[in-house]
């Protein structure tokens, strides 16, 4: 399946002890309406308070769906307002959303001004950031595969060695500015340590060689603040 989530009042997209997530409310629904308990997987774990633009996940069943585009239907009329379902179709059944995807797609949006319809959904930054110096750090990301420095303490990934494709901030419009990220995988909260960093390099806090120095220190303390959630999207999942 195919959905879309404004992030603001979930714990994530993973199933929480004590929160409300994506897949937990996804998971209660579809097993309502299909009549039997279901696990969805997704492609991927957003943090919480994260946004999906496009978010892939697949759920198994026994019993092939007759219509699909009904139990889309369903579905958006029984899910929350901030969930949406695009589209259900058949897959291999070798298919995995999660581990057979070959990137994913991360966009961190600000904008420069106060915006009341943008606030939910980007950092409203009030001080000049030098974005071309920001751009060539982004550039020295390629260079490396190991985002120790980027990702959240103990947490239960394995490795965490990742392959950055694409990052780069671009203007999208009047005081508007889009960080665009994709890589084979993310750790979590890489993202936004990411942001963070690269604005003390935006602020000249930091120069290009020290932003390649904390990625080589491979420790979460050498690095910015996480930016907040609230601006990071997931835009895009390829197989």
């Amino acid at each position: 399946m195919k959905l879309a989530y404004n992030g603001t009042a979930y714990h994530g997209w993973q199933v929480q002890p004590n929160g409300i997530s994506v897949q937990g409310v996804l998971e209660n629904t579809l097993s309502t309406l299909l009549h039997r308990e279901t696990t969805v997987v997704g492609a991927g774990r957003t943090d919480a308070g994260v946004h999906a633009e496009m978010m892939v996940a697949h759920f198994d069943t026994q019993e092939a769906i007759p219509d699909t585009t009904a139990l889309v239907h369903r579905l958006n009329g029984f899910l929350p307002k901030d969930i949406a379902i695009y589209d259900i179709y058949p897959v291999n059944d070798g298919m995995h959303a999660r581990f057979s995807a070959k990137s994913r797609t991360y966009q961190y949006r600000l904008c420069t001004f106060k915006d009341v319809f943008s606030e939910k959904f980007s950092l409203q930054v009030h001080y000049d950031l030098d974005y071309a110096l920001m751009n060539e750090a982004a550039a020295r990301l390629s260079d490396y595969d190991d985002f120790t420095t980027f990702s959240k303490l103990h947490t239960d990934t394995k490795t965490n060695i990742c392959k950055i494709m694409h990052a780069r901030w671009e203007q999208s419009g009047t005081g508007r500015y889009t960080f665009t990220i994709r890589a084979d995988r993310f750790l979590r909260n890489m993202v936004r340590a990411i942001v963070g960093t690269l604005f003390l390099v935006g602020n000249h806090k930091m120069d290009v060689n020290g932003f390649t120095q904390v990625i080589e220190g491979k420790n979460r303390n050498l690095a910015g603040s996480s930016a907040p959630a609230k601006g990071l999207f997931l835009t895009a999942v390829e197989y």
